[in-house]
């Protein structure tokens, strides 16, 4: 019942009810809460609806992989996809070099003294966008 769980997570998250998701997909609240619970199993249609109106992936959702991406991470990750192969190997150079560099300070801080908005994948959605503004 992992897609279920995850709707209904995702879903409370974003302080979204069951009616409104059930609006936002074209179909009913009663529904939505069907879905959650594993009564019925939406189609795949129904489910990438779904993905697209919580904003993550159909992988996220269904329990495929833990990593929720957010559209403007995806939009950046295509924007990566589509560059030359050179400068798309320099890109993820320079990503791997900040990852690696905020891994040191996460070790030699406290979590608390980390600067605002370096925590999670900001820290990733930050580096990206500074490296394609000068590509």
């Amino acid at each position: 019942m992992v897609l279920g769980d995850n709707m209904m997570l995702i879903r409370k998250k974003k302080g979204l009810s069951q009616a409104e998701l059930g609006r936002m997909i074209g179909t009913s609240g009663d529904v939505i809460g069907r879905y959650e619970r594993g009564d019925i199993t939406p189609s795949i249609e129904v489910v990438s609806k779904i993905a697209d109106a919580l904003e993550v992936s159909v992988d996220y959702l269904i329990g495929k992989t833990n990593m929720e991406l957010d559209k403007q991470a995806l939009k950046r990750l295509e924007d990566i996809s589509r560059l030359p192969e050179e400068n798309r190997k320099f890109v993820l150079n320079l990503i791997d070099m900040a990852l690696r560099d905020f891994k040191v300070k996460k070790h030699t801080m406290h979590k608390t003294q980390l600067p605002r908005g370096s925590r999670g994948s900001c820290v990733l959605n930050h580096c990206i966008s500074t490296i394609l503004l000068y590509l």
